[in-house]
């Protein structure tokens, strides 16, 4: 009779030990208890089996952790201030299931589970919202960097029915931008575009990619942007520009714009609309304004404008267009120097007494700038006849060409005027007898343009 005593008394001990275990392993009820709303009930159930060691060997503790701890911190009941602490414990018991039970992250699909990932959404959701609402820009980024996550994990399982977050992804890449994470938001920016995500007030997604892989120096990636943008939003004249124009759009100051522009012919040398870029700026630089002061590097950019010259005429050599500006240029250049003759023979008139004779040095430097000055009129004279020819086989111009023709014409009359007087000086009857020839086909020429 003891002995079945004390067999009784072992196998209710051994009872006990397997209810014991069912409980610690037993993850149903408290899911139950979820699903009929008791919240409470089950938090402090998860707490006292959280300190399980076999219930925590199993990523179902995380998970459920997850749903418990995101159910009551939406629940109105929870203190003030208990939310933020019950979201970040959610946060952390997720990040362990996902270690856990990943990378097929089976239990996310589960009725009883599912809705921790979804409640952990829609919380960090809201939170990213506020701060973005409130300019909060790095808070509401790094919220957002986590909803999406999850979004993709919900949209991998089949969970949110889509093929991509658009909203979440948007304000992710937005808030990255906002708080100077320029990479991280293009890479969102890019997960949108490679979806081809448009819709009105959309392409500042495209045009962000655009400017962002050009800052890069990747070309690769600002074509492949600036064609989606262009596919996706046709009426846009941004996505028309070209790598030139980002180039001389985009960069700030004049040696900022250059430096661009040479970027852009190191790897393209024979990009035409970048040479007369670079021909443009610097022209526009060496023949300031009136009242602008040239800069103090003059003769270096100089050097740097006639070899853009040189290299778009061998580039584009149907084109006037480079040869007006080579002509333009040398002409202001001499005109600059009259300028300085003119003011040079005034000073060295009133430097000189009444019947007296002007100094040694006043006349060298008046026959200095004479010859400097005749040297930059006729460096003008052969880029204008190339221009002139091709302007000449147009079968019918523009009026703006008719006007660069006069021009042209123009002032080739007046160079080889020029030349005639310097050939009298030298007593050259053969080349008096020719430019005086030249110059009247020019000024004839000027008079039949209209």
């Amino acid at each position: 009779m003891k002995y079945i005593q004390m067999k009784r008394f072992v196998f209710s001990l051994t009872a006990l030990f397997f209810v014991l275990c069912l409980q610690a392993q037993n993850y149903d009820d408290i899911s139950a208890k979820l699903l009929i709303r008791q919240y409470k009930q089950a938090k402090e159930d998860l707490d006292k089996r959280m300190t399980n060691a076999k219930f925590i060997s199993k990523p179902e503790a995380y998970i459920l952790k997850t749903a418990v701890y995101t159910a009551v911190a939406y629940d109105s009941a929870s203190a003030a201030g208990a939310g933020d602490q019950l979201l970040s414990e959610a946060e952390a018991a997720f990040a362990k299931y996902k270690e856990m039970d990943g990378p097929e992250y089976k239990l996310v699909t589960e009725v009883g589970y599912k809705e921790g990932p979804i409640n952990l959404y829609s919380l960090l959701y809201s939170k990213g919202f506020k701060a973005y609402q409130a300019k909060s820009w790095e808070q509401s980024f790094q919220t957002f960097k986590k909803v999406v996550d999850i979004s993709d994990l919900l949209i991998a399982k089949k969970i949110i029915n889509a093929t991509i977050d658009t909203n979440t992804v948007i304000l992710t890449a937005y808030t990255a931008e906002n708080s100077n994470h320029k990479d991280e938001a293009a890479k969102y920016y890019g997960k949108l575009a490679d979806a081809k995500v448009g819709g009105e007030g959309n392409d500042f997604i495209y045009r962000f990619l655009v400017v962002y892989n050009f800052e890069k120096g990747d070309m690769a990636g600002f074509e492949k942007y600036k064609a989606l943008g262009k596919e996706l939003y046709p009426a846009s004249e941004y996505f028309g520009y070209d790598k030139v124009d980002f180039a001389s759009g985009l960069a700030e100051g004049f040696n900022g714009k250059i430096k661009a522009l040479e970027d852009v012919l190191a790897k393209d040398p024979d990009n035409y609309k970048a040479l007369l870029n670079i021909i443009q700026l610097i022209s526009d630089t060496l023949h300031p304004r009136e009242g602008a002061v040239a800069p103090a590097n003059a003769d270096e950019l100089e050097v740097k404008m006639v070899t853009a010259l040189n290299k778009a005429a061998t580039s584009k050599s149907s084109d006037e267009l480079v040869f007006l500006l080579w002509g333009d240029h040398f002409i202001d250049k001499a005109d600059k120097v009259n300028d300085e003759r003119a003011q040079h023979v005034e000073d060295m008139k009133k430097r000189t007494k009444p019947g007296g004779q002007p100094s040694k040095e006043d006349i060298a430097k008046r026959d200095a700038l004479d010859k400097k000055y005749g040297e930059a009129f006729d460096k003008a004279r052969e880029p204008y006849e190339r221009a002139a020819a091709m302007l000449a086989a147009k079968t019918e111009l523009t009026r703006s060409q008719k006007q660069q023709y006069k021009k042209v014409a123009g002032y080739l009359g007046d160079i080889y005027n020029y030349k005639k007087v310097l050939a009298n000086q030298a007593k050259n009857t053969a080349d008096v007898t020719k430019y005086t020839a030249e110059a009247k086909k020019w000024n004839d020429l000027y008079d039949t343009i209209k």
